[in-house]
């Protein structure tokens, strides 16, 4: 709670004071009434505070669950719960920062005696991602206007346009249990893998017959296996990676939002994820599974400071920040890297990882734009950054920051590339 003072009767007993001594010297006593009404005016501020108010919030929505574009109404109603009128309550809604107001305004002003309540109420579009909304900011002032107190009141309430992303960009790099990912190594599948020599101990019903009909030698037929991935999804949230085209959000808010709507797909699919920052400080969240983790992430996404919406004044150390990566990471796990590849330190970095060992996937958000000598030179590095990461054998999505993520991800895989060619640790 922030309680401060407004100065709006500033200067009324200096006036009070002034037309005091011009009554007095011009025997005029209508400017001495004139005084004595200025200083209470002056006076009755100091002698009065605002009080926090009890504020309660309910917040509802058309759809919480909608399809990316779909227009969603926000009904919010805040409620007087105290026994003290507010005489002047001002309500701004937390609107989460990816989406769009397009109709009404999230933001109301009323007087709220004990037990009323004011609503309101307004429409934004719905973007891909799990987008949760953010304590409404409430101004309240006291009687006179000189005092006001500034506080919050929260309300859990998202918004889910996740419904049918795939978790594709998932390369071979797998752990030893079943999940939904097509493995490197071969085995009992659906898929088929290769045909090898007849070991004894193969299963009967995998030797292939029609070859040792044609040529009378035994071999077995192995099959690709589906099996579970553990995926930590990193997001590059340095001051420099704070970039966005106009009137759109900056790429580190596109890869936040994008890191949640993965972290569930992958967690759908049964696969281990966690998520990692380079940001003001490296952030770790380690792999896991189930409902709670899932929930675990989205708080950490949506909570963080280094996920904030304004940019850091310094930013982390990378080699100590992929160092400690490093440490973290286990054998198996691989790494999707969601980054506008704004230096070529985060391009040696994604590189570096892939070396390593730990399959890596980008996903990089394209923010720039071509309106100037700049700007164009700006994207002419971006191409280059993501041509040198697909010559080193890194899958990367280019992804637009006016469309979907998933239409990237097809469109990546319409062109032919491929999330199945990482070899397995």
């Amino acid at each position: 709670m922030t309680d401060r003072t407004t100065r709006r009767w500033r200067g009324v007993v200096a006036i009070a004071l002034l037309a005091s001594v011009v009554g007095v010297l011009a025997n005029r006593p209508s400017l001495l009434l004139l005084a004595s009404v200025g200083v209470v005016y002056g006076a009755y501020p100091r002698v009065t505070s605002a009080r926090e108010p009890e504020l309660e919030i309910d917040r509802r929505l058309s759809d919480d669950d909608p399809s990316d574009g779909d227009p969603v109404e926000v009904d919010v109603t805040v409620t007087n719960v105290g026994d003290a009128t507010v005489p002047d309550c001002r309500v701004v809604d937390g609107v989460p920062p990816m989406l769009t107001v397009t109709d009404g305004v999230p933001r109301c002003g009323a007087t709220l005696r004990p037990g009323a309540s004011a609503s309101f109420s307004y429409t934004v579009v719905a973007k891909r991602g799990i987008h949760s909304f953010e304590p409404a900011t409430v101004v309240a002032r006291d009687l006179s206007g000189e005092h006001e107190v500034e506080t919050s009141v929260a309300t859990d309430t998202e918004i889910d346009c996740t419904s049918g992303l795939a978790a594709t960009t998932v390369r071979s790099q797998t752990l030893d249990r079943s999940g939904e990912v097509a493995g490197s190594d071969g085995g009992a599948g659906i898929e088929f893998h290769r045909t090898r020599e007849y070991q004894r101990g193969d299963p009967m019903n995998r030797i292939d017959w029609n070859r040792y009909a044609r040529t009378g030698d035994l071999s077995t037929t192995e099959f690709r296996q589906d099996q579970a991935a553990s995926v930590v999804c990193l997001v590059d949230a340095r001051e420099c990676a704070y970039r966005s085209r106009p009137g759109d959000p900056h790429a580190v808010a596109l890869a936040a939002a994008a890191c949640e709507q993965l972290a569930t797909a992958f967690a759908a699919d049964r696969n281990q994820v966690g998520v990692a920052a380079f940001a003001h400080r490296f952030v770790w969240q380690e792999p896991g599974m189930g409902p709670d983790h899932v929930a675990d992430v989205r708080r950490l996404l949506s909570r963080d400071a280094a996920f904030s919406s304004q940019p850091p004044s310094e930013s982390v150390d990378l080699e100590d920040a992929l160092s400690d990566l490093r440490e973290r990471l286990r054998s198996r796990t691989q790494v999707l890297l969601l980054s506008p590849l704004c230096d070529d330190e985060i391009v040696d970095a994604a590189r570096r990882l892939d070396a390593f060992g730990h399959a890596v996937t980008v996903v990089a958000p394209d923010v720039t734009v071509d309106d100037s000598p700049g700007t164009r030179f700006a994207r002419v590095q971006y191409t280059e950054r993501v041509r040198r990461l697909r010559s080193a054998g890194i899958p990367t999505v280019e992804w637009q920051s006016d469309e979907p993520l998933e239409a990237a991800l097809a469109r990546q895989r319409a062109g032919g590339a491929t999330f199945t060619g990482g070899a397995s640790a």
